[in-house]
């Protein structure tokens, strides 16, 4: 595909949009103190976001019970939910250059590890609501890397996988659109390493958002 082919962009959320990761690890930690289990070091807790919360907490605890994972999750929410207060800011460059994607005709999308409570409480509080074609959060869909998130966002969009574009900062988000026969893009900035995500081959490596649309906007 040249670039000038895409007709759909999928974004993941946390570590790609926003700048969140820091919150997410320390709201990961303060659950872990509260549930009485031994905190897992920064790398860990980096190494499970992209994934449905529940997915990610057994990930970290594989032993916790069904009991404790509610618990567990709650008091996650709750310390998490607190910080949001003032939301998480997006990453230099992302509303320039979301306009401009929208104002190039392609359609826009979310898939992200969020619940569907917690990605609508951040679009409202950046005043997205009704700013993509369609998102899709893990609470209703499978979690990543399963591509049926975005098999519905194709559907939708009535795009075929050839012609979108994941873009995402997690192993899962890579995986998850190789899985779909679709195309990604890896950002360095976000939860995982550049080099951890160069093994799914991406068409593109970037360090700061607005390359992304420097380089579909060229005409091959």
């Amino acid at each position: 595909m040249r670039p000038s082919d895409y007709k759909l962009l999928i974004f993941d959320w946390d570590g790609t949009l926003a700048d969140s990761i820091g919150r997410i690890v320390e709201a990961m930690h303060v659950a872990s103190e509260r549930s009485g289990f031994q905190l897992r070091d920064d790398l860990d807790v980096k190494g499970i976001i992209g994934l449905g919360l529940p997915e990610a907490i057994r990930t970290l605890y594989p032993e916790i019970s069904d009991a404790e994972l509610v618990a567990f999750r709650d008091y996650y929410a709750d310390h998490y939910i607190a910080a949001e207060a003032v939301p998480s800011p997006l990453f230099e460059g992302v509303i320039e250059s979301m306009d401009a994607f929208r104002a190039d005709g392609y359609h826009l999308a979310v898939a992200t590890g969020k619940a569907r409570r917690g990605l609508d409480r951040v679009l409202k509080a950046h005043g997205w609501e009704d700013y993509f074609d369609i998102t899709r959060a893990a609470d209703e869909t499978a979690s990543k890397p399963h591509p049926l998130m975005l098999e519905q966002i194709l559907a939708h969009c009535e795009v075929r996988p050839e012609q979108a574009l994941m873009v995402g900062d997690s192993s899962f988000d890579l995986q998850m659109a190789r899985n779909a026969g679709m195309d990604s893009v890896a950002v360095s900035y976000g939860a995982q390493s550049i080099d951890a995500l160069k093994l799914f081959e991406p068409k593109l490596a970037i360090d700061r958002f607005s390359e992304l649309h420097a380089w579909l906007s060229q005409q091959v």
